[in-house]
């Protein structure tokens, strides 16, 4: 009798994230333990959820999360959720999840919702003590003005985003008074509501925080370096940066992140795997946004502090998959 739990690795979505989800998806599915757990693919994609590499993909049964293969019931123990973006990312699927009582490997519903849309995010964490650059929200149908965003944030540049997307899709960085308005409303097509960010001069710094057996742990942290304007999608999936873990800074400086990381994880109520960004310079070390679904394709940044760290994925996976919580 197979006693192994059944673990669905889920991935796609709605977002323009789909493609780096799928990838992500595989390769976690690829580097699971198969010798402690019995993984399964399944691609989303609007209303449809449908198991892969079965033959004729298979409508899973949304009811119980469970499918109908060769005429035996396969109900899933564990939901792995690989979805950057919505409904995976958003608190959409982990609320399904916490309804039929399965264990996922992220986030609660609501601390997904709060940490997806970056100023949301930002408001809860305002009094926690952590630095973050001043910004200003749009949403739909608001009148606001140039000059009173420039004054209010301090001029040019200036960061233009959408609140609730991911890998830098409607991210602009605007260097001249007449990019405004166009950065507004391409950030309107990723996402409800636009953010304009106060641009904080300094070295970008990424760090992996997760929970085991009840411990918070930061990953060796990461510097992100590239000659393109920010770590937009070229720089994040078309190898143009560099990214050095360990990072090259002093021993204080990288405690004082992981510890930073450490703080906002518990303090936000964060659960499984994060990856949070941050800019640092002379001043200190400054907040930009939290990932809780980050990316684990071959040339993602949490994988690459995982090895640093001494594990292989499939360790790093177990551990992950065994702290799950529903």
């Amino acid at each position: 009798m197979d006693t192994k739990k059944n673990v669905a690795v889920i991935y796609g979505g709605d977002s323009s994230e789909h493609d780096i989800s799928v990838k992500s998806g595989k390769h976690v599915a690829s580097s699971i333990d198969k010798g402690k757990y019995n993984v399964y693919e399944i691609l989303q994609k609007g209303p449809s959820w449908t198991l892969q590499g079965h033959g004729d993909p298979v409508e899973v049964d949304k009811s119980d999360f469970s499918v109908s293969l060769g005429g035996e019931k396969i109900r899933f123990d564990l939901a792995y959720i690989m979805i950057h973006g919505t409904p995976g990312e958003n608190g959409l699927m982990q609320a399904y999840f916490e309804m039929l009582g399965i264990p996922f490997n992220t986030c609660s519903s609501f601390v997904s919702a709060v940490t997806f849309d970056k100023y949301a995010c930002k408001s809860y964490l305002r009094k926690s003590g952590v630095r973050m650059a001043n910004d200003i929200l749009i949403n739909p149908g608001d009148e606001w003005d140039v000059p009173t965003i420039f004054e209010e944030l301090g001029g040019l540049p200036l960061f233009v985003k959408p609140t609730d997307g991911g890998s830098s899709f409607g991210v602009t960085k605007v260097k001249d008074i007449h990019g405004l308005k166009k950065a507004v409303e391409d950030a309107f097509k990723e996402g409800r509501r636009v953010m304009v960010e106060q641009f904080i001069p300094g070295r970008e710094m990424t760090d992996g925080v997760y929970m085991d057996k009840g411990e918070i742990v930061a990953l060796p942290v990461t510097e992100i370096i590239t000659d393109r304007e920010f770590f937009d999608y070229e720089a994040k999936y078309l190898g143009e940066s560099q990214e050095v873990c360990p990072a090259e800074i002093p021993d204080q400086m990288r405690v004082s992140i992981q510890e930073m990381s450490k703080k906002i994880y518990k303090f936000l109520g964060c659960n499984g795997l994060v990856r949070i960004d941050y800019i640092v310079n002379e001043k200190g070390i400054y907040f930009l946004e939290m990932n809780t679904v980050p990316g684990m394709t071959e040339m993602s940044l949490v994988p690459k502090q995982a090895a640093v760290a001494g594990m292989g994925l499939e360790e790093f996976f177990n551990i992950l998959i065994d702290n799950s919580v529903c």
